[in-house]
C-alpha cells in the first residue's frame, strides 16, 4: 500500500437492515498510523461501520477500502493484516490466558516458529505476563479486556479495530486500557475505535468522527471540534426550574448558546459571554471546560447516551 494512501477509506457508504438505515452516506478516511474515534450513542451506526471494515457486512452502496484493498472482496487478505477486539467477551474460560492466545495465534499468519514469541510479546504489552498461567475464569473484568486486546495484537496487525473496548469496565480498569492503547498508537499502529464514552474519544483519538442516525455529523481533532462548535468553556447554572428557565430566557435573548445538563443549564462559549448577561444572571455555579458531549448536543439537540 503506498505511504500516502489512507489505511481506511469509506466513500458514500450506505447500509440498511430492512427499513432501518444503519449507515446513510458515510465518508471517512483514516491516515496510516492515525487513531480515529467513532463517537456516538447506541444505534448511531458505529458497530455497523466496524462490521463493514471487517467484511462481516457488505455495503448496499458505496466503497469500502481497508489497507488499500476493496472490501469485502479482499476480506481474507485484509483480515490477515487486521486485529479486531469485539465488544463481547469470547474467551475460553477453561483455558489460561496463555492458552487462549496459543489457540488463536495458530489461526493467524504468524509462522509456527514465531508463535510462542508473538504470544509472549502480546502478554507483555497488555501487562499480563505474571497472569499468563491463570485460568480466564479467575481473571478480573479488566484483565479479561486486556487479554482480548492481546488477542487482537498477537499477530502484530497493521490496523487495529476496537468495538467499544472498555464497555462495562470500572474507571481504573478503563484508564489502564487507555494507557495500553496510547502505547500502541505511539508505536505506529493504525487504530479505529468505536465508543460512546466521551472522555475516551477525547483522550485517545487524533481525530473523532461523531455519528448520529447513521451519518457523520462532525469530524476533526477533538480540540478543533470544541473550538468550532462550543468554545473553550461552559458556565453551569443550577437551581430550581424557575431559576433555570430564567437563565435560558436571558441567554436566548443575548444570543448565547446553551444546553440543559441534568438539573443545570450550561452556557457554551462562556469565555465570550456578554458582560450584560453576566450581570443579569450572576456568576455560574460551575465553570468547566467544554466536552464533545456539548458538541453532540449542540449539533443534534439531543442528549448523548
Amino acid at each position: 500500500m503506498p505511504a500516502d494512501r489512507p489505511a481506511v477509506r469509506l466513500r458514500g457508504v450506505h447500509k440498511r437492515y430492512g427499513d432501518v438505515v444503519a449507515v446513510g452516506g458515510v465518508d471517512l478516511e483514516v491516515v496510516a498510523g492515525g487513531f480515529l474515534g467513532l463517537l456516538g450513542p447506541n444505534g448511531a451506526g458505529k458497530s455497523t461501520t466496524m462490521r463493514l471494515l471487517t467484511g462481516q457486512s457488505r455495503a448496499d452502496q458505496g466503497e469500502v477500502e481497508v489497507l488499500g484493498q476493496p472490501m469485502p472482496a479482499q476480506g481474507r487478505r485484509v483480515r490477515s493484516l487486521t486485529g479486531v477486539v469485539h465488544q463481547h467477551d469470547s474467551l475460553d474460560e477453561d483455558l489460561t490466558a496463555r492458552e487462549n492466545l496459543d489457540v488463536f495465534v495458530r489461526l493467524t499468519t504468524v509462522p509456527r516458529p514465531a508463535q510462542r514469541g508473538a504470544v509472549a510479546r502480546a502478554l507483555d504489552v497488555v501487562r499480563l505476563t505474571q497472569r499468563a498461567d491463570t485460568r480466564v475464569r479467575e481473571l478480573s473484568g479488566g484483565m479479561r479486556r486486556r487479554l482480548l486486546l492481546a488477542r487482537g495484537i498477537v499477530a502484530a496487525p497493521r490496523l487495529l479495530l476496537l468495538d467499544e473496548p472498555t464497555v462495562g469496565l470500572d474507571p481504573q480498569a478503563r484508564q489502564d486500557l487507555w494507557e495500553i492503547l496510547d502505547g500502541l498508537r505511539a508505536g505506529g499502529t493504525t487504530v479505529v475505535m468505536s465508543t460512546h464514552y466521551i472522555e475516551e474519544a477525547e483522550r485517545l483519538a487524533d481525530e473523532v468522527a461523531v455519528l448520529f442516525a447513521g451519518q457523520v455529523i462532525a469530524r476533526g481533532a477533538p480540540t478543533a471540534l470544541l473550538q468550532q462548535h462550543v468554545g473553550a468553556q461552559a458556565a453551569e447554572y443550577q437551581g430550581d426550574r424557575s431559576r433555570r428557565a430564567a437563565v435560558e430566557a436571558a441567554a436566548s435573548v443575548a444570543g448565547q448558546p446553551y444546553r440543559r445538563t441534568g438539573l443545570s443549564v450550561s452556557l457554551l462559549r462562556a469565555e465570550r459571554m456578554p458582560e450584560g448577561l453576566r450581570r443579569e444572571i450572576g456568576p455560574p455555579d460551575v465553570l468547566r471546560r467544554t466536552t464533545l458531549e456539548d458538541v453532540f448536543v449542540e449539533l443534534t439537540g439531543e442528549l448523548f447516551g
